[in-house]
């Protein structure tokens, strides 16, 4: 399995620049997981399928979710990607490197498993910051239109919420310097746990049953808004 990684890896390392990998490499992939992860739980949606896992009985109109798709794209495009590009060099100049040897397995896990605490802590207080009454008015309510939530609406949010809770995801590696393939993994796992914790479902094999603090404080605040909307 090693082997393979480090096979495809070379092929990205031989083909593409530091740059192109780390800015639109990056963009690519978080996209591609983003929508990959969350378009099903649209079509589950408006099909029917599943809806006796679904933990609201009411559905987005087609218009609505059109609507979020397209915001999700400006947003993305107009946001995501220039906040990634302007902070490559802040990446490079702590260490960040895409040149092979690749980290072993340790190296890698402890760094992810740090990106989620120190991740999770600043979520935390930056959430509740973005609940007090002017921020809540003129900021986050954006992210709070779709009373009855899907796995897209997870980074629904006004520009400015996008920046200011963006930065508790990229914080851990601008500090620790990463290899880039740990950026990425950290990438994956982070968009794949937010759009679970708004996907609206709850499964049994929801990892929420088996890891107390899955999905920490997003998962929490989606259910208490999701209870807030419903009175």
């Amino acid at each position: 399995m090693a082997s393979i990684i480090e096979f495809a890896w070379t092929y990205l390392i031989t083909h593409f620049n530091d740059f192109q990998l780390a800015c639109l490499g990056s963009f690519f992939l978080h996209e591609s997981v983003f929508f990959l992860s969350g378009v099903p739980f649209i079509i589950f949606e408006r099909l029917g399928w599943l809806s006796k896992y679904k933990i609201q009985t009411k559905n987005n109109t087609p218009a609505a979710q059109g609507k979020c798709v397209t915001r999700l794209l400006l947003y993305h495009l107009c946001v995501n990607l220039p906040v990634m590009i302007l902070s490559y060099p802040v990446f490079k100049y702590m260490g960040m490197r895409s040149s092979l040897p690749l980290p072993s397995w340790k190296v890698v896990s402890t760094q992810i498993l740090f990106y989620f605490i120190l991740e999770d802590f600043i979520f935390y207080w930056g959430h509740r910051i973005l609940h007090t009454k002017w921020l809540y008015k003129h900021v986050h309510s954006v992210h709070h239109e779709y009373a009855t939530p899907f796995g897209l609406t997870s980074e629904y949010a006004h520009p400015a919420e996008i920046l200011f809770l963006g930065f508790a995801t990229i914080v851990g590696p601008a500090i620790t310097g990463p290899h880039l393939i740990t950026l990425w993994l950290w990438m994956v796992l982070r968009v794949i746990e937010t759009v679970e914790a708004h996907c609206g479902y709850h499964f049994p094999l929801s990892l929420s049953n088996f890891l107390p603090l899955y999905g920490g404080f997003v998962l929490i605040l989606s259910s208490l808004s999701l209870t807030q909307d419903l009175l």
